[in-house]
């Protein structure tokens, strides 16, 4: 294996890393307006995603950096022709971050209820678009032959791309719901697994059109055959079906792996479906970007390799202590912000 292929597959671990983590607290910020019904309901939820949610995004940090050191041509194509998108994400996650730390600094209803609506918003459009973009690297997308993006904004977006954009929607969703049946108590519980019975069935019918599709598109945009392809679609094919069922039946550690099996045999379809090309050109397929075209040097990988070797290891060591350490159900009694604990336990 060249250190080329090796950062493409380091890149897929890494955004794998990402839709896996951020996936679920996108799910939880989706579903506010479906199960915070009430203020201590919407507080809850954000107390389950609260000490990891910006944890989870440290992976798109590094997916980013690691894009710019190991294919700096990629990195450059992508990030000036999906400008205008990444920089709605950006608007996207900004506020969704303004939501988490804004929402507490008044205790008027009104003024919760808003940023939680805010954190709605950012997280569905920030996946929607995630799920856009990504897509948009296999299905094709206009570049020159000196390697620069040659379309607009408007080339982002197809049927096949939408799809996928809802498709992650969708899957978030039910991961989040299925997270908060991990995290909760009593009847904010029973309200989730009952979303996520409802949430399953159309997660998986959409996302495996939307496998079905990606299947085609390789092959069509990419001259990619069945095989490969095939192997992680119909992995990720089972693990949504086993989720509709171990969600029915309440299997709720079942349920959570196999929507998290599910988002990573996805991506792995598309990375998979995209090899050995990091950027499909349509409609001139020989100005496509690949791995070997996009790359840096022998040595800058070499250098990058004995980093990431060190601390991606660590780094998933903190994240799994993190989730150990906040691991405890939430909810049952309001018992209200930290200034009302205070004040009860001095008796003012």
């Amino acid at each position: 294996m060249t250190l080329e292929i090796a950062w493409f597959c380091i890149l897929g671990f890494l955004w794998t890393a990402y839709f896996v983590t951020e996936g679920f607290d996108f799910g939880v910020g989706m579903l506010l307006p479906v199960l915070g019904k009430k203020a201590a309901d919407r507080r809850t939820m954000f107390e389950t995603i609260g000490p990891v949610w910006d944890g989870n995004e440290v992976w798109l940090v590094i997916a980013g950096g690691a894009t710019f050191a190991a294919f700096p041509v990629w990195y450059a194509t992508m990030f000036s022709g999906f400008y205008l998108a990444l920089l709605l994400i950006l608007a996207f996650l900004v506020v969704r971050v303004v939501s988490f730390e804004w929402r507490e600094k008044s205790g008027h209803p009104r003024w919760q209820l808003f940023w939680a609506w805010m954190n709605t918003i950012g997280s569905v459009g920030a996946p929607l678009l995630w799920g856009i973009a990504l897509a948009s690297l296999l299905h094709g997308v206009p570049i020159a032959s000196d390697q620069s993006f040659a379309g607009d904004f408007g080339d982002l977006f197809s049927v096949y791309t939408i799809l996928a954009g809802i498709a992650v929607c969708l899957l978030f969703a039910l991961h989040g719901a299925v997270y908060l049946t991990l995290r909760t108590l009593g009847d904010l519980r029973v309200r989730a697994r009952q979303t996520a019975t409802r949430l399953a069935p159309a997660a998986a019918l959409v996302g495996a059109g939307f496998l079905v599709w990606t299947l085609v598109v390789a092959n069509d945009k990419n001259d990619k055959g069945v095989f490969p392809v095939i192997l992680p679609a119909v992995v990720a094919a089972i693990a949504a079906v086993s989720a509709v069922f171990f969600v029915r039946a309440a299997q709720e550690h079942r349920a959570f792996a196999a929507t998290a099996t599910t988002i990573v045999a996805v991506v792995v379809t598309l990375f998979v479906g995209l090899y050995p090309r990091v950027m499909v050109s349509d409609p001139d397929f020989g100005n496509s970007l690949t791995i070997d075209n996009a790359s840096s040097g022998h040595y800058t990988l070499t250098v990058m390799t004995v980093v990431a070797a060190v601390l991606i290891p660590l780094i998933v060591l903190y994240h799994a202590w993190t989730y150990h350490v906040f691991r405890a159900r939430l909810g049952g009694e309001d018992v209200g912000t930290p200034v009302d604990l205070v004040a009860r336990k001095t008796g003012a």
